[in-house]
């Protein structure tokens, strides 16, 4: 089974860090994403820009309606992620918790599959 693994920050937190910090985590967060490889559980992962850097793209009455970030009713962003492929939900969790995101971050769990499965 595919899941997501999303690594949701407080916006403000990458700008708060010194960069050695920021480097450090982000080395460290390589090195997890290394052992899933390792075990053949990585599908993809990628770090994300903040959402300043982001463009919302909506289609209202067939035209394209574009909205620069940040998105200014959340106060969190997704900041990156892993799609790993686990045999359950358990084992999801169990990795999400094992990320050193969750110390710094919220790692939300989220199965893959088609939009018409509720």
């Amino acid at each position: 089974m595919e899941f997501l693994l999303m690594i949701v920050e407080a916006r403000a937190d990458r700008e708060g860090r010194a960069e050695e910090e920021g480097r450090a985590l982000y080395d460290e967060m390589v090195r997890f994403g290394d052992g899933l490889a390792a075990r053949g559980q990585l599908l993809a992962s990628r770090s994300l820009r903040p959402d300043k850097h982001g463009v919302r793209v909506q289609q209202h009455q067939g035209e394209a309606v574009l909205r620069d970030g940040p998105f200014a009713e959340a106060r969190e962003m997704v900041g990156g992620f892993y799609l790993i492929n686990c045999a359950n939900r358990d084992e999801a969790i169990a990795l999400a918790a094992q990320c050193p995101a969750a110390r710094f971050a919220a790692v939300e769990v989220r199965e893959c599959a088609p939009c018409h499965v509720g």
